[in-house]
């Protein structure tokens, strides 16, 4: 059995293939898996699949593998070098995916990459939708992530009942236009973090109880989804990674220095997402890239002598 694009998505009949099932790609897979749907997971330390495995899902040994048996490839890596390692070389999806079968990549990744996938995925009668996401571990395990999708608004509509498990899809544009979200995104999240860091840091110098601190705020103009996802972590010192810092840096980097995509000549000056790129990069320089993005206090509190 099996539905590639237009047939409708089915349960019973849509075969789904999931690569990357780090911190937030095995709990969106787990919502397919609830739902009923028949997935196949490629792993490169297969021992990290173990939960999936129990709940039903089925282990590929490679890309090829995995596309040649699916109707959708869901892809969830760390960096835009892994998604053209896994779709676009010898051996990756794109070389055995079926025609009408649909690349998601949820990663967030280079608009000009995005673009080249969805080309090359058309070249082969398949479709490919950028659909980046927002709302850290915690968005990934409620099924409440913002997802960003570019590509064909057909395509995005039909992959709707999948992406529904997972959060809110909002359609952005064509190929590439999710991934430009996401870097906004990522540069207004970074904004408010050094926000967050800097107040709770004030705060405690001021002698205030950081947690009656943010009660009294949060409800007013200084509150922020920032707030209610960091706020608490960065209180009880949790730096455990929903999103890593090393992340973090790659995306802004991928607003500020803009210059490098060669087809798109315009050059942003963004001064505050480059200072937040400084201070995330200060954190993997001092060899903590693997924390959770709350770490950022950490930074605000050394350049104050704590």
């Amino acid at each position: 059995m099996e539905t590639p694009y237009p047939k409708p998505i089915s349960p019973t009949q849509t075969r789904i293939g999931w690569i990357g099932i780090g911190v937030m790609g095995a709990a969106m897979a787990s919502h397919l898996l609830s739902a009923g749907y028949s997935l196949i997971i490629y792993a490169r330390s297969p021992s990290k699949a173990s939960s999936l495995l129990s709940q039903g899902a089925h282990l590929a040994h490679s890309p090829h593998q995995l596309a040649r048996q699916s109707d959708v490839v869901f892809t969830m890596v760390g960096n835009p070098q892994d998604v053209n390692q896994i779709v676009l070389q010898p051996n990756g999806i794109l070389s055995t995916l079926n025609p009408g079968a649909v690349i998601v990549d949820h990663t967030s990744s280079s608009p000009s990459l995005a673009r080249q996938i969805y080309a090359s995925a058309r070249e082969k009668g398949c479709w490919s939708v950028d659909a980046p996401v927002s709302g850290g571990d915690i968005g990934a395990r409620e099924g409440k992530l913002a997802i960003l999708a570019g590509g064909e608004r057909p395509v995005v509509e039909w992959l709707t009942p999948l992406l529904d498990l997972m959060g809110r899809v909002t359609y952005m544009g064509e190929a590439g236009c999710g991934q430009n979200c996401k870097i906004g995104n990522q540069i207004m999240v970074g904004a408010n973090l050094i926000g967050l860091s800097e107040g709770f840091v004030f705060a405690e110098k001021a002698g205030l109880e950081l947690s009656k601190y943010m009660e009294a705020i949060r409800g007013g103009g200084a509150g922020s989804m920032a707030m209610e996802l960091f706020g608490r972590r960065m209180i009880e010192r949790d730096f455990k990674p929903g999103a890593f810092v090393e992340y973090l840096v790659k995306d802004l980097g991928m607003g500020v220095d803009v210059v490098k995509e060669e087809e798109d000549e315009r050059v942003l000056v963004l001064p505050g997402a480059a200072l937040c790129k400084q201070l995330f990069s200060s954190m993997v320089a001092n060899g903590d890239g693997k924390l959770g993005i709350q770490g950022l206090i950490t930074v605000v509190e050394r350049i104050n002598g704590k």
